[in-house]
Order: structure tokens, then C-alpha cells, then sequence
């Protein structure tokens, strides 16, 4: 493990490994850079791999501050570019899901010189205000639980509350064949336990960057404002967060994207099918590739 220079005072842990064309792939919540092991091991023999925490998770540097300006996407996004820079990494193929989609997506609309191809999986613009339905606030209530003290008043620093409510999230957004080791879960208690780590965590949702307040905020840009970097969506099949229905306007936000079904398994893709999601980011680097 390794750590950049400050970003706005945020330093952030990463792991490199390999060698060939760059990949830097983006955690999601509530996890880690550890989400990506099984990834990483598949494309470390053909690619230079960088994996880092995300502000306020993992390793990375944990600050009381302002969540709207130092944890929403736009934060994120700068400490990803400051990683880039700073390693000399050039154009980087960006993988992420969860809010490391959010963060990847930010980071080729704001620095696209730097990104040479997207992997995402959800979540993606064009929901609107579905996400206001019946079923999809059953699922999204997290997001308002975390705008409450009493969020970290009931979890943060407790380690039997963090093991118990990371735990949930962790089974009911996977897919039936998935389930979580007990060394995974360990390890996240471990970074999400620490007394202001779980605060940290959810400084994201706090600072308006969640699905729900970005969903509502969306509107469809011109033609051709339309984010150019080449992506390659993979959308699982069982995610009960962002139903397929949902992936029906990708064309909308994105001037080049290829959509990927990715069948029986639920939210937590690089993990829960690491081979296709491995499989897209080759197909990212590959040369001569339509997407190189």
C-alpha cells in the first residue's frame, strides 16, 4: 500500500501491480479497494492495475469537513485526477460501480484527456424520477438514514453495529449465488469501524451525491454535450437498486456506449462476476480494439 500527496489535505491508499496499459478501477459503497481483488488478479499479467480507497474509506485520509465540498463526486473526482497526475499514468481505461461509477463518470466529464475508456456498472444517469416509485423507496432509504445524526450516533465506532448493518447491505444486494467471506466482511468492519470512519463513508450522501438527490437533479444534455469517452456499461440482472428497466436512456448521456447484460448476479460486480467485468476492461485496452 502506498498513498499520493494531498488532494485538498486527502491523501489517498492505493495498490499497483503490473505492467502494460493502465487501469484504475473505483470502489463502491460500502466497500473498499479490496472489492476488486478477484479483477485485479485477472489482469495484472497484461495491465498496470491501480486501485485506491476513495476519500474516507480504507486507508485514505479521513477529515471532518464540509461533505458537499470535500466528499460529493466532484471531490472525489479530483483526488482521482491528482492520483493520475501524479503517478504519470497518462490516459487511464476508469473501472468503477457504486459510487465509483459516479466518481469514474465524473472524472472522464471533467478530464476526459486523461480517461481512455469507461467499465460502469450502475448507477448511470436516466433515471429520473423513477426512483421515487414504491419499490425503488423501499431500497433507496438508506440514503435519507444517513442524512440523520442518529446514523452515526446508532454505528459509527461500534463494531457490532457496523458488522450488522454492513452485513445487510452486503446480502441483500447480491445475487443468490454470492455471499460474502467472513475475511471479506472482517476486513471492512475493521476500516468502518474506527471511530469516524463510517461517518466518513457516508460523507458521500450527506454532501447530495447519492442516487436518489442526483436522479431527480438529472436532465438529458444536448447531443452533443453528450459524455464522448468510450463506456462499456455492465448491467446486472438481480441488482434489486437499479432494475435493467432503468437502462433504457444510456444512449441519452453517452455518445458512445456499449451495454453488456451480465446475468445472475446482483449490485456487487466486481466481485460477484470478476471475470466479465475483467473481460470489458481488456476489451477496453486491447489494441486495435473499436474501443482503443
Amino acid at each position: 500500500m502506498q498513498k499520493t500527496l494531498p488532494v485538498d489535505g486527502f491523501r489517498l491508499a492505493y495498490d499497483r501491480t503490473g505492467s502494460g496499459p493502465v487501469v484504475v478501477l473505483l470502489h463502491g459503497w460500502p466497500g473498499d479497494r479490496t472489492d476488486y481483488r478477484e479483477v485485479v488478479a485477472r489482469l495484472s499479467s497484461s495491465a498496470e492495475v491501480v486501485v485506491p480507497d476513495l476519500r474516507g474509506f480504507g486507508e485514505s485520509d479521513k477529515h471532518p469537513a464540509d461533505p458537499a465540498s470535500q466528499y460529493d463526486a466532484d471531490a472525489q473526482a479530483r483526488s482521482v485526477v491528482g492520483l493520475i497526475e501524479e503517478l504519470g499514468l497518462g490516459q487511464a481505461v476508469l473501472g468503477g460501480y457504486d459510487i465509483g461509477s459516479r466518481i469514474a463518470q465524473t472524472v472522464a466529464r471533467t478530464r476526459p484527456d486523461l480517461v481512455r475508456a469507461l467499465v460502469i456498472s450502475p448507477p448511470l444517469p436516466g433515471v429520473g424520477d423513477r426512483i421515487l416509485g414504491a419499490q425503488a423507496q423501499r431500497e433507496f432509504w438508506y440514503q435519507s438514514f444517513h442524512q440523520l445524526d442518529l446514523a452515526e450516533r446508532l454505528i459509527d465506532g461500534k463494531p457490532e453495529g457496523v458488522r450488522a448493518y454492513l452485513r445487510h447491505f452486503w446480502s441483500h444486494w447480491s445475487g443468490p449465488d454470492f455471499e460474502l467471506t467472513v475475511e471479506h466482511l472482517d476486513h471492512l468492519v475493521s476500516m468502518y469501524a474506527e471511530p469516524g470512519a463510517f461517518t466518513a463513508a457516508i460523507g458521500w450522501y450527506r454532501g447530495g451525491a447519492g442516487a436518489v438527490a442526483r436522479s431527480l437533479a438529472e436532465r438529458a444534455p444536448r447531443p452533443e454535450d453528450r459524455l464522448a469517452v468510450p463506456t462499456t456499461v455492465l448491467w446486472p440482472e438481480l441488482d434489486p437498486l437499479f432494475p435493467r428497466a432503468w437502462a433504457d436512456r444510456i444512449d441519452e448521456f453517452f455518445a458512445d456506449a456499449e451495454l453488456r447484460h451480465v446475468d445472475g448476479v446482483g449490485h456487487f460486480t466486481p466481485l460477484e462476476c470478476p471475470a466479465e467485468f475483467a473481460e470489458a476492461l481488456t476489451d477496453a485496452v486491447r489494441p486495435g480494439d473499436h474501443r482503443a
